[in-house]
């Protein structure tokens, strides 16, 4: 079946920029290293120059609309919406076929989270670069295998001896077959068999979650050592043996109930990591001895009062010094990349995990490096040197940055100084049993100081006193629980992808939407429009059905609406259907949601309801007005932040609902009273001054030319609706005026 979406391969001959093809260079110690900066243009170039893929830009950290992440954690999750067939259909992202790029990805907290590992050895790392390739729909698995391994073997130069290669070998009581089709393309291309190694679900089946788009990978290992067969070692957990690169070939789609369906559309999504590649292509055992990370380890040591860094581990490194090198080494990068990207430390979520960090790489400095004050932000300006070049927002926060953690040092470095009083404090209560200290004052200093709980243990063992530990161990379960229960389940009914697909297929038109936006003000009221509109789809929750019986919940397509749909940080309308013919029966809207150009009505079936059905669409005008007001005031509120504080500030995020507006920015510093004063009055000003709310579509690039437009990171839809105040995006985008004003790209009402 895939064979017939395998496209030939191009010439390997190549336009300059890339590495000359090599297959006779290798690294035993006498070819010259290759720069890791060389090493990513080399893979970037390959793909983009050799091959036609675009070069899409990493995606900040922060993770685009997805609360399933703390981070950005893989080099997929911005392409997500491609894969779940949710990508708004007018956005660029909807017309990707061939991807290339190099994302930044932090993996600390979650599902994936090598925070506690950092330091221990030398290879795992809370920040890394994930060299990525993607083929939406177009290539499959025998052009993904050729351009591994030329990349690989003829312009890295790596000896093929020294690879061996993994597929997925089958699961019986999945009912999955062994992939043939890539044995098969590897042995073509001249892996011998001894290199060439089935294994099973966990090490070859990739999945994006527990249900979803997911399918075989197949992996390439290189070997350090060489001269030697190594099969046994490889997915063996061997330092030697080491993977270096995953191609996930998804062709299935991972049903609710366990079961796998075919995709309507193949895709392959590739992952090397950069520090990995590099110590390979240096020669190197540890990610550490690479010059990532050499010109920080030396600037470290420069303001420590210990020996230089040596590579040891474990029982070798008794006075946990070159630990300590390690974990301040990889700390302070994820710390400037997620500055940089507008996470900061802070109490919940991505900033907590982001105090922890830099609170350990805090304690790592000055009790074990024995450097002053400041040193973990003296580092900074290494971090952008090395990596500034390809990601260009690090030279642009770089003193946003020094502040930040220069700041959240001092607080800490204040905070071990109240966590010691009071601890002191409980060791002198009268109700303190010997020995054992209480698990509730522990939980509090992790709790409100952000004490690692390590932390908390090292400075009760110095005091001859332990945690009493099975209590503290019961409130983390409590306080897991608690926190689960509060993120609680997503009960929305969201076509999947094998619908979005039938969808298409049917020829299904996509949902008009367009009189959402149809309100107009008359009289000093707002009207909106009525809305009538047909039946086009359901959804139960696991397919496309052409009738749902009454009490049912389910998803309803229409072919047109006046609903707003959830996004753009607003929240969805409310109100109600009623079926043509059956006006008393009320069909209430509990959610409004949108994937692939398709709005989906979530209700609960009051009567039966049949596609073709004729509706009668009834908003909740009182809730939509509430929205409308709170989303104009984010405006005014973004706007009048920046005329108080400065071009320095950066919107983040936002939500707007009927009862209440959150806009989240960063800034330099707290707040004073005088300054949300001044944002205050000029808020309230605007709002005094009554002047007209402008809505107009532009195409992107023009609006983005607009001076004074503020936008936040989002895939925004081409063209484009630019919201303004008091002057039209037309005056405001041909400089007829010196007037500032409020003017924001906006799918808002």
């Amino acid at each position: 079946m895939s064979r017939q979406l395998i496209r030939g391969l191009r010439p390997l001959g190549g336009p300059p920029g890339l590495l000359p093809a090599a297959s006779g260079r290798f690294f035993g110690g006498s070819a010259p290293e290759l720069p890791a900066a060389q090493v990513r243009s080399t893979f970037l170039d390959f793909f983009r120059q050799k091959h036609g893929h675009l070069l899409v830009p990493s995606s900040p950290v922060r993770p685009r609309g997805d609360p399933s992440l703390l981070f950005v954690n893989a080099g997929m999750n911005q392409f997500k919406p491609i894969f779940l067939g949710t990508a708004d259909p007018r956005s660029p992202m909807a017309s990707y076929r061939r991807v290339v790029n190099s994302q930044k990805c932090v993996r600390a907290g979650g599902k994936h989270n090598d925070l506690d590992d950092v330091g221990r050895d030398t290879y795992h790392h809370t920040f890394f670069e994930m060299l990525g390739t993607w083929s939406f729909g177009d290539y499959f698995k025998e052009e993904a295998c050729r351009m591994a391994w030329s990349l690989l073997t003829e312009h890295y130069g790596i000896s093929a001896d020294r690879l061996y290669v993994s597929y997925f070998g089958g699961d019986a009581a999945s009912g999955l077959q062994s992939d043939e089709e890539t044995r098969h393309i590897w042995l073509d291309m001249g892996v011998p068999p001894g290199h060439l190694l089935p294994f099973g679900l966990k090490e070859n089946f990739w999945e994006m979650g527990d249900s979803g788009p997911c399918g075989p990978c197949t992996e390439i290992h290189y070997d350090h050592v060489g001269g030697r067969d190594a099969a046994k070692l490889v997915n063996a957990n061997s330092p030697d043996v080491v993977e270096i690169w995953n191609l996930v070939f998804m062709q299935y789609n991972r049903e609710a109930d366990l079961s796998l369906r075919w995709l309507p559309q193949f895709s392959v999504d590739t992952g090397m990591g950069l520090e990995r590649l590099v110590s390979v292509l240096q020669g190197k055992r540890s990610t550490y001895d690479t010059d990532l990370f050499t010109p920080l380890l030396h600037a470290l040591h420069q303001r420590s009062r210990v020996a230089p860094y040596g590579g040891r581990t474990g029982s070798e490194d008794q006075d946990r010094v070159d630990l300590a090198y390690r974990v301040v080494a990889d700390h302070i990068r994820t710390l400037s990349v997620c500055i940089a990207d507008g996470v900061h430390p802070g109490m919940s979520g991505a900033e907590l995990v982001l105090r922890r960090i830099l609170r350990r790489a805090v304690r790592f400095c000055v009790e074990v490096l024995q450097a002053p004050q400041g040193t973990l932000a003296s580092l900074v300006p290494t971090v952008t040197h090395l990596l500034g070049d390809v990601y260009p927002e690090l030279h642009r926060e770089a003193d946003q940055i020094v502040d930040v953690i220069n700041e959240n040092e001092a607080q800490f470095l204040l905070s071990l100084q109240q966590g010691s009083r009071l601890i002191q404090r409980t060791l002198r209560r009268k109700d303190y049993k010997h020995g054992v200290f209480p698990a509730s004052v522990a939980w509090s200093l992790h709790r409100d100081l952000g004490f690692p709980l390590d932390l908390v243990d090292l400075m009760l063992e110095d005091r001859g006193v332990q945690v009493d530990r099975q209590e503290l161990d019961r409130i983390i379960a409590e306080n897991h629980k608690v926190s689960s229960e509060q993120a609680g389940a997503d009960l929305s009914v969201m076509l999947d992808v094998l619908s979005l697909a039938e969808l298409q297929r049917l020829g299904v038109p996509h949902t008009d939407d367009s009189l959402k936006y149809g309100y107009r003000l008359e009289k000093d009221r707002y009207e909106f429009p009525t809305c009538r509109a047909t039946v086009l789809a359901l959804y139960d929750g696991q397919a496309l059905v052409s009738e749902v019986p009454e009490g049912r919940r389910c998803g309803v397509v229409l072919d047109l609406t006046c609903f707003y749909s959830e996004q753009g940080g607003q929240s969805h309308d409310r109100g109600y259907f009623t079926r043509h013919g059956l006006q008393d029966v009320v069909f209430p809207v509990e959610a409004v949601l949108r994937a692939g150009g398709y709005v989906v009505h979530q209700v609960t079936a009051a009567d039966s309801l049949e596609t073709g059905d004729q509706v009668h669409l009834h908003l909740d005008q009182v809730h939509r007005m509430s929205c409308m007001v709170k989303h104009t005031a984010t405006h005014l509120l973004n706007f009048a932040l920046k005329k108080v504080l400065g071009s320095s500030v950066q919107q983040r995020g936002s939500h707007v609902s009927a009862d209440r507006l959150r806009f989240d920015f960063t800034v330099k510093g707290s707040l004073s009273v005088s300054q949300l004063q001044q944002v205050e009055r000029c808020v309230s000003d605007m709002v005094t001054a009554n002047q007209i709310v402008h809505s107009q579509e532009l195409p992107l690039q023009r609006a983005k030319s607009i001076r004074g437009l503020r936008t936040v990171d989002e895939v925004y839809p081409d063209p484009v609706r630019v919201v303004s105040v008091g002057l039209p995006a037309s005056e405001l985008l041909d400089h007829e005026t010196d007037r500032e004003t409020s003017v924001e790209l906006c799918c808002g009402t």
